[in-house]
Parts: structure tokens; sequence; C-alpha cells
């Protein structure tokens, strides 16, 4: 009973905070800037399909990114994703595409805000290192999409030399095939929120400090796409009667608001409970010591 007390308290601390850091309007910008820098890094990530000799891979890493958000949220994105993904551009090392690049690193830095925010540490590096880093982390996040991806598009091809030797066991495990896709895409969500959490804010945490928020993280933002996936059923056509065009945006910002108080509380409540910690230790500290021949209790 003790202990989902001090839960409880530390997550209603975590609250408190993120109330108190404007963590709704973090979320908001970061919503906001996600969507914005969607786009700029698809075309990042066309150009360097392109110019690792295949557009098709960018289509793949496109639909393997869309498997942890809600089918109602995706299938309305898809269509302007494809027709991203399909235009001809002159190559990867286009102005174009280096303005995409930097205007995607954008989400990067709205990122870096709110876990600074989160963890209460004040950013003391240089602008331009700030910048070039969110910039690495897109070309990164983009090349790491592109071999998940390769993976996906071989995976039939050695599925079907597998059917030569193993076809009983083959057949029997195509679902499991498939929830491995699925899985895929979690623990690829699982290590970014590691690097974002473990480097992206100034200071540093260890594994233990941040494990917690990336939990919560992970959990919290498949129960909130279910539910909102649930949700969209029943009232996507509120959203296309209220917004008509501007339908597939709405609900995809909408969804973007949700993960992203998701993600700042989640930072939120790592530095609750490392506070939590540090205070426990502190008592600890400052207890004094039993007398000279007193019996312990």
């Amino acid at each position: 009973m003790k202990t989902l007390r001090r839960i409880f308290m530390i997550g209603l601390d975590a609250f408190d905070t993120f109330l108190a850091d404007d963590g709704w309007a973090i979320a908001s910008h970061i919503a906001l800037s996600t969507l914005m820098a969607l786009f700029p890094f698809l075309i990042v990530l066309t150009s360097l399909a392109g110019f690792f000799g295949s557009k098709d891979l960018a289509d793949q890493a496109a639909e393997l990114m869309l498997q942890v958000w809600p089918a109602e949220v995706a299938s309305r994105l898809s269509g302007e994703i494809h027709d991203v993904l399909t235009t001809t551009r002159g190559g990867a090392l286009t102005v174009g595409a280096a303005l995409a690049l930097y205007f995607a690193s954008n989400g990067i830095e709205s990122l870096r805000v709110a876990l600074n925010r989160a963890y209460a540490v004040t950013e003391a590096r240089r602008w331009y290192w700030l910048r070039l880093e969110s910039i690495g982390y897109t070309l990164m996040a983009a090349i790491a999409a592109l071999i998940l991806a390769l993976l996906i598009v071989l995976g039939p091809l050695l599925l079907e030399a597998a059917r030569r030797y193993i076809p009983v066991m083959v057949e029997a495990n195509e679902r499991m095939l498939t929830i491995a896709r699925y899985g895929i895409s979690i623990l690829a969500m699982i290590a970014v929120l590691f690097i974002l959490h473990a480097r992206l804010p100034a200071g540093r945490r260890s594994f233990r400090e941040i494990m917690p928020g990336i939990i919560f993280t992970v959990v919290a933002s498949l129960i909130s796409g279910i539910t909102f996936g649930q949700y969209l059923a029943r009232f996507a056509n509120n959203y296309v009667t209220m917004y008509a065009g501007l339908a597939s945006v709405i609900i995809a910002l909408v969804f973007l608001y949700f993960i992203s108080a998701i993600f700042v509380y989640g930072g939120e409540l790592n530095a609750a409970i490392i506070k939590a910690k540090r205070s426990r230790g502190a008592a600890r500290r400052q207890e004094p010591p039993p007398a000279h021949g007193a019996t312990p209790a």
C-alpha cells in the first residue's frame, strides 16, 4: 500500500510539473513541428533512397513508420505521403533536399526544448552544434528507416526460400512473421525514445533513470492510438464536416498532440522519480546515527 501511494504521489508530482512547465503548450508545439517536419523528412527519405538506387525503399520505409499509427489516421495521410514519395526530384544533393533536411530537423529541436524543460536543465551548448546534432539525428533516422524497409523487402524473398526447405513450419508461422513486423516498429520506437532521452537534452542520465518514462510513453502511446482509432471509426465524419479538405491534416495534428503530451509527461515522470530518489537519499543522510549502546528498533 505504501508503494502504491509513493507511485501515485510521484505521478501526481510529475503532472503538477507538467502543468507548471506549460506541458500542453509544449505538446502543441511538438505536434505542429512534427507535422511540418514530416513531409520534408519524407523528401530526405526519397532522396536517400534514390541515392542508394531504390526509391521503392522510401515507400516501404514510410509504410513502416505508419505501422504504429492508428489505421484511420495513417489511411488519411497515405495518399499525400505516396504523392511526396513518388515525385521525381533532381537527386540527393540538391538545395531543395538540403532545405528539407534543415526543416525536418525542427521536429528534433522541439523535442529538445520539451526534454530540457522536463529535466529542468539549462542548455549551454552552442546553437549551431545543436542544429547540426539535430540534422545528424534526422539523417540517422532516415537511414535507419531505409535499412528496416530493406529488411521488409527482403522478408518475402527469404520466406519464399525457406518454404522450399521447411514449408510446414513457414506456413504455420506466417502470423508470427506479421507480429514480428509490428514488433520491429515498436522496438524501433523504444530505441528512438532511448536516444532522445539519453542524448538530446543537456546533461546525462543513466539507463535506469530514463527507462520509466520510456515504458510509460510506449504503453500510453499504444493505448492512445487504439482509443483514438476507435473514436475516429465512429466520429471521423465530424472532422470531414467541420474541416472539409483539411480533415486529414487536423486528424493527424490531434493524434500527434496526444502523443506529444504523453512524450512530455514521460520526461516529467523521469524527472519526478529522480527527484524523489534524491530526496529519500538526502533524508537518509540527515538521519541521526543511533546512540551508542542503543538497541535498534
